[in-house]
């Protein structure tokens, strides 16, 4: 009864029984110690996970595969690498490669390994034991749990790599992608905005019948559309779908607002509360991004003021952390202050980052600095906030305090990310830095960048210097923003890409200002919309215009 309940979700009862169990000296064999591993592991509660096997090695009762299998998940699921390593030990000395254990069973616990080494963010190690079972061993369990582990610690590209190995693999014909690879590559391509291998995966899906039996396929769908830059197409998905859950319209949602559609973004969530479906803290992340992003003030602050009262969601860092960023944008940095104050628990790191971004955006050296302060105090490693800090002090022309951030980033050993943009064309991705000159086609990018900018200076476009943010002279700055990697990265779509179809164009950064203006007036005098994702969100440029109307 123990494992029963622990099968269905209900820890609870099975906790009760447990300890009655053992309040009334019945004997425990290895079952009921796993059952109840599993339902910590399950609700995510590692911690109390370890301590039931510490006390069930105490009992005298004998771990097996399924137990391992299940505290590795619990380690996996608060990041426990040091408890992990050691359960790792326990399994090679214990029950892998025993007589008494068959093939099927090391693979689960090596795929668990697997999944836990990811998930504490130590990829290398998930790849030397993926490699370490030979390609014919290999279940779609052991492929997934690699691939979605480069998925979601930033190594999209290794992700996608892997994938396309395990499609071409022919040596073990029963390992082919289930749905949950196909929602691992899914959000490899969302996060590197690869619309190209998007689709492609979309064509198997539709080949394979995935999306019509797995709601979830669906929504991956959808939220790479969104972030690849197609929002027609995630709108498509949405449509065509037979079911649809509260995360099928939270992407939607959240995609509107990621491009600028803060009234869409609204016009959704009421139609989410027409359904009756249930508003979690992710559609209220969504619903605050939309209108943070596209100056929907009262509108947002409504709704935050609401949301436990009116719909029982208690606001949490990343609900605090939007309104800091809506009310920042929006230039009301007091209300941001005391909001912050105002905040039921410790402010995270996110929420400064936040009102460090509106300082800069509105050149507030003062509440700038404060909110720095907390970042070091909260010991950020975060090269962003450095970087911000910095640019609030070159806007106001305070080199001093420029080269003492400077100072303090090399001391303390945080490197400034580079800026760069990627372009797809028809074969494959085009990636370009500050200045880049390595591509094959670099003089003719250059030629066409040098040509665009003399036709844009002729219809009103002054370079906006304050962005090229050095102790240099005006003429010198206005040359170093003339490189910039997003300008390149046009060039080269401009050059690839038949007039009439869309450019498209990602960069890791904030796009910059005057690459923002200088783009605006491009779309005046080329056929192309030219699409470009930066970090926190969509610009769409067509006709002189960009869909984010000067906020952003």
């Amino acid at each position: 009864m123990v494992s029963g309940y622990s099968q269905i979700g209900n820890l609870y009862q099975a906790l009760i029984l447990f300890e009655k169990m053992r309040e009334e000296n019945i004997k425990l064999d290895v079952v009921t110690w796993s059952a109840v591993i599993a339902g910590y592991a399950q609700k995510g509660c590692g911690c109390e996970a370890l301590d039931i096997f510490r006390r069930m090695l105490v009992s005298g009762s004998k771990p097996n595969f399924v137990t391992l299998a299940s505290l590795l998940s619990g380690c996996a699921s608060i990041g426990a690498l040091i408890h992990g390593k050691e359960i790792h030990c326990y399994a090679i000395k214990c029950v892998l490669n025993f007589k008494e254990s068959g093939a099927g069973d090391d693979l689960m616990v090596q795929n668990c390994l697997i999944d836990m080494y990811a998930k504490c963010k130590n990829t290398q190690i998930s790849r030397v034991m993926f490699d370490s079972i030979p390609l014919r061993d290999r279940s779609v369990a052991t492929w997934t749990v690699m691939i979605g582990g480069y998925a979601q610690h930033g190594k999209a590209n290794d992700a996608l790599k892997l994938f396309s190995q395990m499609l071409l693999q022919k040596t073990n014909l029963e390992a082919a992608p289930n749905g949950f690879t196909i929602s691992c590559a899914l959000v490899a391509c969302a996060h590197l905005a690869s619309l190209r291998l998007g689709k492609q995966i979309h064509t198997y899906v539709l080949r394979n019948r995935f999306e019509s039996v797995m709601l979830f396929v669906s929504n991956c769908l959808i939220d790479m559309y969104s972030k690849a830059g197609d929002i027609g197409a995630a709108e498509t998905v949405f449509d065509n779908m037979t079911h649809k859950n509260t995360v099928s319209w939270t992407s939607l949602l959240t995609g509107y607002g990621m491009h600028g559609r803060g009234e869409q973004a609204l016009k959704t969530l009421n139609e989410m509360r027409r359904a009756n479906l249930v508003l979690d803290g992710v559609t209220f992340v969504g619903i605050l991004y939309a209108c943070s992003h596209c100056g929907l003030v009262d509108e947002g602050i409504k709704y935050f003021d609401t949301m436990k009262s009116e719909f029982g969601v208690v606001p949490g860092p990343e609900h605090f952390a939007c309104m800091v960023d809506l009310l920042g944008r929006a230039s009301r940095l007091g209300q941001a202050m005391d909001l912050i104050q105002s905040m039921p628990m410790k402010p995270t790191e996110v929420v400064w980052v936040a009102l460090l971004s509106a300082c800069r955006l509105h050149s507030n050296v003062e509440i700038g600095e404060y909110a720095a302060n907390q970042l070091v105090e909260l010991q950020s490693d975060n090269d962003g906030s450095y970087t911000l800090l910095s640019n609030i002090y070159a806007n106001a022309k305070q080199w001093k305090d420029v080269a003492k951030v400077r100072t303090l980033m090399k001391k303390i050993g945080i490197r400034k990310r580079p800026g760069c943009s990627w372009v797809e064309g028809k074969t494959g991705t085009s990636t370009f830095f500050v200045g880049d000159r390595t591509h094959p086609l670099s003089q003719q990018i250059f030629d066409v960048l040098a040509d665009l900018i003399g036709r844009i200076r002729a219809i009103g476009y002054i370079p906006d210097t304050r962005f090229a943010l050095h102790d240099v002279d005006d003429e010198e700055k206005s040359d170093l923003l003339f490189e910039h990697s997003e300008r390149l990265a046009l060039a080269y779509g401009i050059l690839i890409t038949s007039p009439g179809l869309p450019i498209r164009i990602t960069k890791n950064l904030r796009v910059c200002g005057d690459c923002h203006v200088a783009i605006t007036f491009i779309s005046k005098i080329i056929e192309n919309e030219v699409i470009l994702r930066d970090s926190s969100r969509f610009h769409h440029f067509k006709n002189g215009s960009c869909s984010c109307k000067g906020y952003w």
